[in-house]
């Protein structure tokens, strides 16, 4: 079962969402928050497997609870998934880098939702594909802080390739079609990635590929 903490200031939004996930038989909203020092109790509180963030709240916004959240070794494991009414907000960049793992717009089609929910719990893909590639290569773009020329000094040849295509976006089911490997082989070499460069989550494995210059926004195509 999957448990998800909402935390947004707007009831009906908040109401819109738990009918939603509460209807799937493998997700079950476990609270509410109305504000980001209300979220952050609770995270602490019910350890929810993913959180999905309002980025304007009053008292702590998003990107500040964020911040909070990602910074407690005890919440290693719970994934913040930020909500945000337009698909290129500024505080997005932030947020991805303060260890968000994605984000969606609240408008988003229901099955995206769910999709998007399932995946960041699993692992296994960045939220809502094409628009997170723009936010990747803008955030990339704007980049003020690039990293040092060693940092993938650890990876083997074939981890930087396999990063380089989650730069771009692909999934594990891609990479290993690609590489003409199984999709297993493929996570397992993620998964090494991320480890070796201490990297929370996929999204920020992407962050690195740009930042380091393994992959270039033109790529994007």
């Amino acid at each position: 079962m999957i448990r998800v903490l909402l935390a947004d200031d707007q009831l009906l939004v908040r109401a819109g969402f738990r009918a939603l996930l509460d209807a799937q038989d493998d997700i079950e909203v476990v609270g509410e928050a109305a504000d980001g020092e209300e979220a952050l109790g609770l995270v602490r509180q019910l350890r929810p497997d993913i959180v999905l963030m309002d980025i304007r709240m009053p008292r702590l916004d998003g990107l500040a609870t964020t911040r909070r959240i990602t910074s407690e070794p005890d919440l290693a494991a719970v994934k913040v998934v930020m909500l945000t009414t337009f698909e290129l907000d500024e505080y997005v960049f932030e947020a991805i880098r303060a260890g968000a793992s994605g984000f969606l717009v609240k408008d988003t089609e229901p099955e995206e939702l769910l999709r998007a929910v399932r995946a960041v719990v699993d692992g296994d893909a960045l939220l809502s594909p094409g628009v997170t590639r723009r936010l990747i290569a803008e955030f990339a773009a704007r980049s003020k802080e690039p990293a040092a020329a060693d940092t993938l000094a650890e990876l083997t040849e074939r981890e930087r390739e396999v990063m380089a295509l989650v730069g771009i976006g692909l999934s594990n089911e891609e990479i290993a079609r690609r590489l003409v490997v199984s999709p297993l082989t493929a996570k397992t070499h993620v998964s090494r990635a991320m480890v070796k460069l201490g990297t929370r989550d996929r999204a920020q494995l992407v962050v690195l590929a740009y930042e380091s210059g393994l992959v270039r926004p033109g790529w994007l195509g």
